[in-house]
């Protein structure tokens, strides 16, 4: 393993722990409390970095470091941000592992499918698909049933995904020039 995989994998691990802590805050801010929660703002770097692994390691590469960085961040999340004693801490652990998990090895096969169109294509598609996906799975798993308005906190949380999405192409783009592309 290089320098950069590491990288990429801590990076992965330390935004799913971020992500995991800023979603149980709800954005109290201009009426957005039942709309909009703090974790989709750090999220979809995440797809940003299986992107970019896609593109430098191709599509097995990719995957070692979804499943790195998913190993880290779970670990990270049961120590530092999961509560035992509370239901709802244990229960977003679970939907953050399953949803992210799912997303992300989706991400990897839509952007290897879509990686000889223009340079937009395939980080664009991959990422709005998953985050559809990661989305209603992490807040359907996380908070179904339990009095907390989680499909219009999944509506608020994707709608700020998709555009974190395409504000994401610019450093892909700018990194696009630098990396030098998996040969597949």
């Amino acid at each position: 393993m290089n320098r950069p995989f590491i990288l990429l994998s801590f990076l992965m691990g330390v935004i799913v722990l971020i992500s995991n802590y800023l979603v149980q805050f709800p954005v109290n801010k201009f009426g957005l409390e039942n709309i909009l929660t703090y974790g989709a703002f750090s999220y979809p770097i995440a797809f940003l970095i299986t992107d970019l692994a896609n593109r430098v390691y191709g599509k097995n590469g990719a995957k070692k470091i979804v499943y790195f960085g998913f190993s880290i961040g779970i670990l990270f999340t049961l120590i530092f941000s999961t509560n035992f004693g509370d239901l709802i801490s244990i229960r977003i652990a679970i939907g953050s592992g399953t949803a992210f998990i799912v997303a992300q090895l989706l991400d990897v096969q839509i952007f290897d499918k879509f990686r000889k169109k223009n340079w937009f294509i395939a980080p664009l598609v991959s990422s709005i698909i998953g985050s559809v996906v990661d989305t209603f799975l992490f807040f359907s798993i996380s908070f179904f049933g339990t009095g907390i308005p989680w499909f219009t906190l999944a509506l608020g949380d994707l709608t700020v995904k998709i555009f974190v999405a395409l504000v994401m192409l610019i450093p892909f783009r700018l990194l696009f020039n630098i990396l030098k592309p998996a040969k597949v």
